[in-house]
């Protein structure tokens, strides 16, 4: 490809191309994972999502496919103090889009695990054994890894919250038929369909927060989004556990749409796009309206590859990482392992409190408060791991190696094994609820600590192919959870 032109003060020859100048083209990694690296050719340039300019373009000239010969093209950049950058919204503003967007994954989250306080009510009136009313726990959580494989790049080519806005409207609508189901059949199908529409929100904040906060600004608010997967199932139970002794099951789908609903409603009309990517093709758009010149355009309009090219990527990829690199297919076993225990939990709580101790549903649900105490302190304490991560950034002169990010997973990797072995021996009907249920707080802590540090050090790794990395992981411990739930009654 030809060299792309950056603006400077140095100006171009050309009147209307003036404020800008020809540099080298060079790529930015500032976000490997939340720029769309798979939608473009290797040496495309990506300073217009990174970069603001003072002229808001970059001229760049390359070769037409179509004629052969040299093209000029105008690519629309975000200004200096842009206010359509979303990193330069107000910080108040910032906060509410994050907190909307950590308040949705808590939804999604609190959806998986509700339906877990009550499956002997669904087993009973459908006629079923539980195992197959644990499906409907099962078939969401393989929606959680099937569906980011799709979502992620449709975000990618049309922006974010155009699949915020469809896939949580799906998902609210099929709640319905859930919660007014006949027969267990059409409570599986629709819990399917449910769980690929909601895992869209879980695949996308991290890329949403990446939009709005700049590198040195993200550890707070990061912190908060990675609670959220693991405070909703915790929490899940708790409120599933009252609601379904005083309502019945069929409450905790209407729990559901009520919540989801609400979100949906948030995020529709109240949080804007800020995918870079589309905010720029749309004023590229308007500029070719406005001035009739066809020159302006996004180097994602630009060098945007075939799609058979693209599919092949987007699905073929995440597998080949997954199955060819080892630091993929451990890690993602190991993170499979951690999310396996989380949905064992939802099993093996009423089995130890209900069936051994005689508590009820709402009681039961008391016993998984420590292991949100726990999620909230590992949260709180994310802010201190990453001031330490920065100071060795500055000890190894801003390149630190990927493996600092374990240095954390390598402390808190011992909290779980000593929650389970609190749990394991104090979970006897003749001894006091105190063990099991404080058993779940070291637990809890561990989470949030392993989560960051596999997910940074996979994205440290891989750079631009990190995304798939991602995808690969998500994809194998969607399907270790979600199988279980099955086998943890006869374990």
């Amino acid at each position: 490809m030809e060299p792309s032109l950056h603006t400077n003060p140095e100006k171009d020859s050309n009147p209307a191309d003036r404020g800008l100048t020809r540099v080298p083209t060079h790529r930015s990694i500032a976000d490997p994972i939340y720029t769309p690296y798979r939608t473009f050719s290797d040496n495309a340039n990506l300073d217009e999502f990174t970069e603001e300019t003072p002229a808001g373009e970059i001229l760049k000239t390359i070769k037409s496919n179509v004629t052969g010969k040299l093209e000029d093209h105008i690519l629309v950049t975000f200004t200096v103090g842009d206010p359509e950058n979303p990193k330069n919204w107000s910080k108040a503003f910032k906060w509410y889009c994050t907190m909307v967007v950590a308040i949705t994954c808590f939804v999604v989250a609190f959806a998986s695990a509700v339906i877990t306080s009550d499956i002997p009510g669904v087993a009973k009136e459908f006629n079923v054994s539980e195992e197959v009313a644990l499906l409907t726990i099962t078939v969401f959580v393989i929606g959680f890894g099937i569906g980011p494989l799709v979502f992620a790049p449709w975000s990618e080519l049309s922006g974010r919250k155009i699949v915020y806005i469809v896939t949580l409207g799906l998902a609210v609508i099929f709640v319905i038929p859930g919660a007014v189901a006949n027969n267990i059949t059409t409570l599986i199908v629709t819990r399917a369909i449910d769980g690929i529409a909601f895992s869209a929100p879980m695949s996308l904040v991290g890329g949403t927060l990446a939009d709005l906060w700049r590198n040195e600004e993200r550890g707070v608010p990061m912190a908060a989004f990675s609670a959220a997967p693991f405070i909703g199932p915790a929490i899940g139970p708790l409120v599933g556990g009252f609601l379904s002794d005083a309502k019945g099951w069929r409450w905790l789908y209407w729990i559901q749409l009520i919540l989801a609903g609400f979100v949906w409603l948030l995020i529709t009309f109240t949080v804007p796009e800020t995918q870079a990517s589309t905010i720029l093709a749309r004023r590229a758009e308007k500029l070719r309206k406005e001035t009739g010149d066809d020159r302006y355009t996004t180097e994602q309009s630009l060098d945007t590859r075939p799609l058979p090219e693209r599919l092949r990527l987007f699905f073929f990829r995440p597998l080949q990482l997954l199955f060819l690199e080892p630091i993929v297919l451990f890690i993602s076993l190991y993170m499979s392992v951690l999310y396996g225990l989380l949905y064992m939990f939802f099993v093996a709580y009423p089995i130890v409190f209900q069936e051994g101790k005689g508590y009820s549903a709402g009681t039961t649900g008391l016993m998984f408060i420590p292991i949100a105490v726990g999620v909230l302190l590992s949260a709180a304490c994310s802010p201190y791991v990453n001031r330490h991560y920065l100071t060795l950034v500055e000890k190894h002169g801003g390149k630190p190696p990927a493996e600092a990010r374990l240095i954390p997973m390598m402390i808190s990797c011992w909290a779980i094994p000593i929650g389970l072995f609190i749990f394991a021996w104090t979970s006897y009907p003749s001894l006091t609820w105190v063990g099991p249920c404080l058993g779940g707080f070291p637990v809890g802590f561990g989470f949030i600590f392993l989560y960051n540090s596999a997910n940074n050090y996979l994205v440290d790794t891989y750079q631009h192919q990190a995304a798939s990395a991602l995808a690969a992981k998500t994809f194998i411990r969607s399907l270790w959870g979600a199988s279980t739930v099955l086998f943890t009654n006869q374990m």
